[in-house]
């Protein structure tokens, strides 16, 4: 029997609850009893936590309640991970966890495991749209930014909402071997590893600051011009900067040169219109500043490990 331990607190997301749970508990079916899954929740203060969704969950145990034999220890993520802090939840994860055989985090519960000093000199994953905000809260982790899960030593991770559930057919077949967790994944008509990572759903350029500045008005100017060649000379001109100067202010400000974002932004423009038009490819190459189709698979396939194609077929 191994006992898992799911800890919860206010505004949590319970889809990272649920989804991890549905698969130990449908695990069960295919299990001697003496090699099942005991799944309880934990509380802080109080056994009823609310959901960031409004639902209400009755939990099993306080945490001052925890005794050994606790196996897995994870915690989901929702707004309250990141939104606030749990003193009580932290302090006893901290005390509790390093002495366990595994404790983890789905989504963005890593912050939760941030602040209890349990992602230090670990590898570890979260939602996509958390990963630089993870990377500057906890210096350090070692933040994968496009890992569906990450098993790191006692540490497990997973990235957003339903890469929970990949994570727990991971642990399933790491326990009981492959034929078990790809019956659980049939029943719950999900594949047994999703092919690609997060980087397939995460934008490649994030939104461009608000203030007015000469990198600022180059990055609008690209994502304006997008269809039409783009030079540095050109960029250069709309800086009212050297070509030289605007390459070393760009990478320092945005990360990434000039010819980079270019070619991210393409890729983001290409994405779009694959998800939600049913232009031809060479339509989208054309309107994403590509130049060939060619060119466009190409990038695809470095960037995010598909075709224009196969990405298409995820949103059809």
């Amino acid at each position: 029997m191994k006992r898992i331990a799911i800890v919860l607190y206010p505004d949590f997301l319970l889809l990272d609850m649920a989804g991890p749970v549905e698969v130990f508990s449908i695990a069960n079916r295919y299990l001697a009893d003496c090699h099942r899954y005991e799944i309880a929740t934990y509380a802080t203060a109080q056994h009823s936590v609310r959901a960031s969704n409004g639902i209400t969950v009755h939990t099993d145990h306080l945490i001052t309640d925890a005794t050994a034999g606790i196996d897995l220890l994870l915690v989901p993520g929702g707004p309250g991970a990141y939104n606030a802090r749990h003193p009580e939840l932290v302090n006893w994860l901290a005390a509790t966890a390093r002495h366990l055989p595994c404790y983890g985090s789905i989504c963005t519960g890593a912050f939760i495991l941030g602040h209890a000093g349990l992602l230090d000199e670990h590898r570890v994953t979260t939602h996509w749209h958390y990963t630089e905000r993870l990377i500057k809260a906890f210096p350090k982790a070692v933040v994968g930014t496009e890992d569906i899960y990450i098993h790191d030593r006692k540490l497990l991770s997973s990235g957003g909402v339903t890469a929970g559930i990949d994570l727990a057919l991971s642990i399933v077949a790491q326990d009981h071997g492959r034929k078990v967790a790809l019956d659980v994944a049939k029943v719950l008509l999900v594949i047994m590893r999703r092919q690609g990572d997060q980087a397939q759903f995460s934008p490649l350029v994030a939104e461009v600051a608000a203030q007015d500045s000469p990198v600022t008005r180059v990055q609008h100017y690209i994502l304006d011009h997008l269809d039409q060649p783009l030079t540095l000379q050109a960029l250069a001109e709309v800086a009212a900067m050297s070509p030289r100067h605007l390459s070393r202010v760009f990478a320092r400000d945005v990360q990434m040169t000039p010819m980079a974002f270019i070619q991210n932004a393409r890729i983001d423009r290409a994405r779009h219109l694959l998800e939600s038009t049913e232009l031809p490819f060479k339509t989208v190459a054309f309107k994403s500043g590509f130049g060939s189709v060619r060119h466009m698979r190409l990038l695809f396939s470095e960037r995010l490990g598909r075709t224009p194609a196969q990405y298409r077929e995820q949103f059809l």
